[in-house]
């Protein structure tokens, strides 16, 4: 039997989970049952920050931005700015299904990290103000208002 399966094998069996995801889903849609799944997902999946001398892992979830400088990416997180060596287009790659869009030709942002927006400016949850290039900013300001995995909260 497969996880599914004995999940909803558990599901079958357990009344106050029915209950539970009954009353979620009749309250917020089954849509933002997607949209808490998917973050449950973001909260959890891990970021590899690999150099030549030292590996660090942390959670998607923890990234604020990425800025690149020639080939040194810079990624800003809750703990710290870790650097590492590669391409903004390989970043994006792996990080745009977890909510991140690039805002300028040098950097990466993740919308769940985002405040407001304001003019040409981002402003960040911890405060960092980024620049959003104009050739960028209708892309971010749509990705930001369609992603917003905390509006199941409101």
């Amino acid at each position: 039997m497969d996880v599914l399966q004995e999940w909803l094998q558990e599901l079958s069996n357990n009344q106050t989970l029915q209950h539970h995801l009954s009353d979620f889903i009749s309250h917020f849609g089954i849509s933002n049952v997607e949209q808490a799944l998917q973050l449950y997902t973001n909260l959890h999946h891990e970021y590899i920050c690999k150099t030549k001398s030292s590996v660090s892992k942390f959670n998607v979830y923890d990234i604020y931005y990425l800025q690149i400088q020639g080939h040194h990416i810079s990624v800003h997180t809750q703990h710290g700015t870790y650097r590492k060596y590669g391409t903004l287009a390989k970043e994006l790659k792996i990080l745009s299904p977890y909510g991140f869009s690039k805002c300028s030709q040098s950097c990466i942002v993740s919308l769940n990290k985002i405040r407001s927006i304001q003019h040409s400016n981002i402003l960040l949850t911890n405060g960092a103000k980024l620049h959003m290039s104009r050739s960028y900013a209708a892309k971010i300001l749509m990705a930001y208002s369609q992603h917003n995995p905390f509006r199941l909260y409101h």
